[in-house]
């Protein structure tokens, strides 16, 4: 929200002070954009006499962060980003926002813009989205993104307490179940682990709330997640679960800002947020679940019960294939509780046969979605493997929930994949004829002897699990070659929230930069990685190739020459995925595709230069011909990978240091103008 303003101030006595600007620059992927962005704004504000500090927003986290000194002291703030940044903390101040794009193409007009810019004041969303800049994700996506990556360590404490209390608490019960006694030690650890559960849904919604509508969504998103996963509330045997979450958490952030675009009288503005909208909208969100959203979830569960219950005399391959796909679609929600219920139900009547299929098939989603991080680790992020771990051990304990981080972030790939293998699952134990005496599932109850027909329910979990983890993995592998947004892969990064007014060191640094915006020490550590990853074996001065493809393909065999690629065909495939996420070149005829990627047996560098120049996307539409490509294996992909590329980034925007490149006559003079940067 802006609202126009007079002129930046000025000092005492008929003097002016020297203008000071903040700027804070992100692109989607947090690398190399992020900090030419930032270089070309240093540069033009230094060349103009203007004092500026920019904060970087990078994969490797927020950098030169700007202060609560800062924003008092500044005249302006440029904000050059592809993805969310929040405004709040610049309430009061000149806020001008952009794509990153534009601060590498036109930082001068930014610095002429942003002292008239309208004056922010504050309440809106954190983002700062506008024109130009690379390919952005929807607003859609980041928001469920944002709910995901709060929802994850609800998932894994909460499971993995369970799962705990379970191993070394837990025992059958003759009279059915599998239970923890109670008033003793692992009980307790049990109820702590249920609340990690129970908060998991609410914050999965409170949080894509978040993203959308800012703090006053977030008791809305908070409230209609809890709502949807009582299905008390709505005369539900069962709530509605990570889907009913996700929609609570949608309507409830476009309410709010609805809310927020009502005309209201100047004195009420300031409870608005804190008191009018959190109010209205949980009301109105709350009360529209119950009356009309809960209504049909309490419909599927009553007619799928009865709809079950007349099947008891078809096939027990079909039936047991459609409890698994039943059990695996929703993973707590109405659709799963309904066939868990009815075979849980159908134990006292002497048929446990219904519960085997339905036991063989709960642990599949978590070991399937476990199992797939290991099978391709490129396609996950190291977050999303460490998930797959805790997942793989919820799914022994048969808590099938371990996989609703994967199935709320890649929703179309792996709920298709989680119910081909439950349905399979459920399908071999239903004609091995495998039962369960009580309500749970998992290999836990086999091992605890509540299980009849043990070798084949194994068999049945295990072949269950790999089709699920073939399945996500082929689904993810098609969607990432095509370019359809993942929480993670080649190149993709999870928004994280940014802290509002922090600082470095307690210190305000007022930068005047000339060849860098971070440290020399900074640079140093960087230019060690870099001049052992780069050698005269991985430079060339002429570059073939005369479209991206067949220069990424001439640049992974320049990587080659370095004896440090395993596999030259899986790197070029890499690059190419990343080059999906968008462009690597980044104008001033440069582009430096990356990879991580285990095709590499440790960090390389290559450089190979142009003569006619590579169309390459970039943003200023020059081509490239100062061509850098960088590949590390996964374990090694960290600050390393990031440093490498900010650095790089930044002493390229140095046009000296490009003519330099461009004469240099051969690979050795190449790489004496290469020692400039480490």
């Amino acid at each position: 929200m802006t609202s126009p303003a007079g002129p930046p101030p000025t000092g005492g006595g008929g003097e002016q002070r020297r203008v000071r600007l903040l700027a804070v620059t992100a692109c989607p992927t947090g690398i190399a954009h992020t900090y030419m962005a930032a270089e070309k704004l240093a540069q033009a504000a230094e060349s103009r006499g203007i004092d500026m500090k920019v904060e970087t927003q990078g994969s490797i986290g927020a950098e030169n962060v700007l202060d609560d000194n800062d924003v008092r002291q500044a005249d302006g703030v440029i904000v050059a980003a592809d993805k969310d940044v929040d405004l709040n903390r610049f309430a009061g101040k000149r806020v001008l926002t952009v794509g990153v794009a534009e601060g590498i193409r036109h930082p001068e007009q930014l610095i002429e813009r942003v002292l008239s810019a309208p004056v922010h004041t504050g309440g809106g969303a954190p983002t700062a989205l506008a024109s130009g800049g690379g390919k952005e994700r929807s607003a859609g996506y980041k928001a469920l993104m944002n709910g995901v990556s709060y929802m994850i360590p609800f998932v894994v404490v909460g499971g993995l307490l369970i799962a705990i209390s379970l191993s070394l608490g837990g025992h059958t019960d003759p009279s059915g179940g599998l239970v923890i006694p109670q008033d003793s030690f692992w009980m307790d650890v049990n109820n702590i682990g249920v609340i990690g559960f129970t908060l998991m849904v609410p914050i999965l919604s409170g949080y894509i709330a978040y993203a959308i509508g800012d703090r006053p969504a977030l008791v809305p998103g908070m409230i209609g997640g809890w709502i949807a996963n009582t299905g008390e509330l709505y005369d539900s045997k069962a709530g509605a679960g990570f889907i009913g979450a996700i929609v609570t958490g949608f309507l409830a952030g476009y309410l709010v800002l609805w809310i927020k675009k009502v005309k209201v009288p100047k004195f009420v503005q300031p409870i608005m947020p804190i008191i009018v909208i959190p109010i209205v909208a949980t009301t109105a969100l709350g009360l529209f679940f119950i009356y009309v959203i809960g209504k049909p979830i309490s419909w599927v569960f009553e007619h799928l019960t009865d709809w079950l219950s007349g099947m008891t005399g078809t096939s027990a391959v079909l039936l047991g294939a459609i409890l698994g796909l039943m059990i695996a679609f929703d993973m707590g929600g109405p659709v799963n509780k309904t066939a868990f219920l009815f075979g849980a139900g159908l134990i006292a009547t002497g048929n446990q046969t219904v519960m085997g299929m339905c036991a063989a098939a709960i642990p599949v989603m978590p070991l399937g979605q476990g199992l797939a991080t290991l099978l391709r680790r490129r396609l996950y992020s190291e977050q999303e493997r460490e998930t797959g771990f805790a997942a793989l051990f919820m799914g022994c304990f048969g808590i099938s929930e371990g996989a609703i981080p994967f199935a709320a972030a890649r929703p179309a790939q792996v709920i298709p994949a989680n119910m081909l293998g439950g349905a399979v699952a459920g399908a071999i134990a239903g004609v091995a004829g495998v039962e369960d005496a009580v309500p749970h599932g998992g290999p836990i109850v086999a091992v605890l002897g509540a299980v009849s027909g043990v070798p084949m329910f194994f068999v049945a979990v295990v072949i269950g699990s790999v089709v699920t983890a073939l399945t996500t993995v082929a689904l993810v592998d098609v969607s990432e070659r095509r370019g359809v947004p993942a929480l993670a892969g080649a190149g993709a990064a999870v928004p994280e929230p940014v802290p509002v007014g922090a600082s470095v060191g307690g210190a305000t640094e007022w930068a005047k930069p000339v060849a860098g915006v971070g440290s020399s020490a900074e640079a140093d550590e960087a230019g060690e990685v870099l001049s052992g990853h780069l050698t005269e074996r991985t430079v060339r001065v002429r570059l073939a190739a005369t479209d991206k493809e067949a220069a990424i393909r001439e640049m992974a065999g320049l990587l080659a020459r370095g004896g440090r690629v395993v596999d030259a065909d899986e790197l070029v495939t890499a690059a190419l995925r990343r080059e999906e996420q968008g462009t690597t070149g980044l104008g001033e005829e440069i582009a430096i595709p990356h990879a991580k990627t285990d095709a590499v047996s440790a960090p390389v560098v290559g450089f190979a230069r142009s003569d006619e120049g590579v169309e390459w996307d970039s943003p200023d539409g020059t081509k490239a011909r100062l061509v850098f490509m960088i590949a590390v294996p996964e374990a090694a992909a960290g600050d390393e990978h990031l440093r490498i590329l900010s650095l790089l980034s930044r002493r390229l925007m140095d046009a000296g240091f490009r003519e330099r490149l461009l004469a240099a006559p051969d690979e050795a003079a190449v790489v004496e103008v290469l020692r400039e940067v480490g």
